[in-house]
């Protein structure tokens, strides 16, 4: 990279943040410091800032880079992403968001709780939802090292850790300082920034091939090295039996997380009724469509004009595709139009991130504060602030991110992205449909349930191929690989909603038939949700 691109893109992400950092600091002087404002912005956004505020939480590092990436290197295979990713809001629509905000208060414990013990459940549930978003916040991480290399020479180790570090830090003080109001806004802002700088790509991309998708096809089968195989399933998840039961299990971990990540969920609370929340989704719905056909044609794009050599020489697992296409679209690296669109595109990537990881650590922290502190904390210890104790969990979970972040740096972000998906699946979703639509469920299965999804999907993760055993693993060195899969879903997730089932069926204390009748009939009507 030249001088010129990296002077330009700093002065873009100096920008971005400014901006952010601005929004976030007047924000931060028009609060009462409430919990309903720093966990749920006051309840006063419309369904149309909570939708493109929803898409802005979603669409994340692995869609902007690791998807596109991973179409760029295995064709066909890498759509799966892009299906699952999309398909899922279906799920969202019809059987989540309008009953948990009903339900509900700040977070997926609430629901639970609703109708159970509280004490147990929320330390589960909340156990659960802090997992799952330090699983997402590593993959954004990773997206930001791989960027901000690509941008200060290539492979910089260095570039990448003090990257991972400075995203961190900039989390916790978007959290910590304007809590979900600021939050939205920023996510707001990245949408648009995002659904624009794709359209634009889009449009070039098209243009480049004269408008004939048929033609860009061909010429990314040609350039994949792989020929028509290129276009067909099989290139990525085809051949021996693992290969295809990795497909299967990714592509139900996809379709079924959405409706269990904390960030989406809690998202929910901040329109001020359920009718609000379906209208959100219905948004949400449109944008990230529109956004994930763009990105189709932009990871074809980049196997046809960049070249699948050549994203692998730049990093390995296809995170920098997008911005390498924008480079060879504005004129090649040597000209100005590259220049200023390669740094438009690496600006527009880093305000992905940033406002993702601010997302998703404000309902980590609101997990830490909201059930687990207020489970935990002893009968006579000093009472502190709710939103105190969230500001300072923010600071904790940054710091584990960050070094989770800094040890899984070469991996994918999507696939990351999936891992988590899978861990969301196995221990938020049956749990909160259980809760919903099971008359007789039970405390004892809200906790079965939640563990026995949490706990199998953390240790086939850790005896699969992503940690050891193979060249691409953390771990390459060692190898204590015993699962095959390199997703766990296809298993954790049935283990899941068997535990909370087992749970239940072995519980000595019948389900409370008053709470569920009452639980009932908020979800459905409203009636006595906050």
């Amino acid at each position: 990279m030249t001088g010129n691109h990296q002077t330009l893109a700093l002065l873009l992400f100096s920008a971005f943040v400014a901006v952010t950092l601005a929004i976030t600091t007047w924000v931060s002087r028009n609060r009462h410091g409430s919990a309903e404002e720093f966990y749920a912005g006051g309840r006063l956004f419309s369904s149309m800032e909570n939708g493109f505020a929803i898409s802005g939480d979603y669409m994340s590092a692995a869609s902007f880079l690791g998807v596109t990436g991973l179409i760029a290197l295995y064709g066909y295979d890498g759509l799966l992403y892009v299906v699952g990713f999309f398909v899922a809001w279906l799920v969202v629509l019809f059987l989540v968001a309008e009953l948990v905000r009903n339900c509900g208060r700040f977070t997926l414990a609430d629901v639970v709780a609703a109708r159970m013990s509280e004490r147990p459940v929320r330390i589960a549930a909340g156990t659960a939802s802090v997992t799952v978003s330090v699983l997402y916040l590593v993959a954004q991480m990773v997206g930001a090292g791989s960027l901000v290399a690509l941008l200060l020479g290539g492979t910089s180790d260095a570039a990448r850790n003090w990257t991972v570090i400075g995203v961190g830090a900039l989390m916790v003080i978007y959290v910590s300082l304007g809590g979900m109001r600021a939050t939205t806004w920023i996510q707001i802002v990245k949408a648009v920034l995002l659904m624009g700088g794709a359209v634009a790509l889009t449009v070039l991309v098209l243009v480049r091939f004269h408008g004939d998708f048929n033609q860009l096809l061909l010429s990314a089968a040609g350039r994949s090295g792989h020929g028509d195989a290129f276009l067909v399933p099989g290139l990525k998840y085809g051949g021996d039996w693992t290969a295809r039961l990795d497909f299967i299990s990714l592509g139900l971990a996809l379709v079924l997380g959405t409706a269990g990540l904390p960030h989406i969920l809690s998202r929910f609370y901040t329109v001020p009724t359920a009718r609000a929340a379906r209208r959100s989704v219905v948004w949400a719905i449109g944008l990230i469509g529109g956004f994930y056909l763009m990105t189709i044609v932009l990871g074809f794009g980049a196997a046809a004009i960049v070249g699948p050599k050549a994203v692998r020489e730049s990093n390995a697992a296809g995170n920098t595709a997008v911005p390498l296409l924008a480079l060879d679209l504005g004129g090649g690296p040597d000209s100005t139009g590259g220049t200023v669109l390669f740094a438009v595109v690496a600006a527009i990537a880093f305000a992905t991130i940033l406002a993702v990881v601010a997302g998703i650590t404000l309902a980590s922290s609101a997990s830490v504060a909201h059930d687990l502190y207020a489970s935990l904390r002893r009968r006579h210890a000093k009472v502190r602030s709710e939103v105190a104790v969230a500001r300072a969990a923010a600071v904790g979970i940054g710091v584990v991110a960050i070094g989770l972040g800094l040890v899984a740096r070469d991996l994918n972000v999507a696939f990351l992205v999936g891992l988590a998906f899978a861990v969301a699946a196995s221990a938020n979703l049956p749990v909160l449909l259980y809760s919903l639509f099971w008359r007789s469920f039970t405390t004892r299965g809200a906790v079965w349930a939640v563990y026995g999804g949490l706990v199998p999907a953390l240790v086939l993760v850790l005896l699969s191929p992503v940690v050891s055993g193979s060249p691409d693993s953390l771990f390459p060195g060692v190898d204590f690989q015993y699962f095959p899969l390199q997703n766990p879903g296809l298993v954790s997730i049935p283990l899941g909603f068997l535990a909370g089932w087992l749970g239940t069926v072995t519980s000595v204390e019948p389900p409370d038939e008053a709470k569920h009748a009452e639980t009932e009939v908020r979800s459905l009507t409203g009636a006595g949700a906050v």
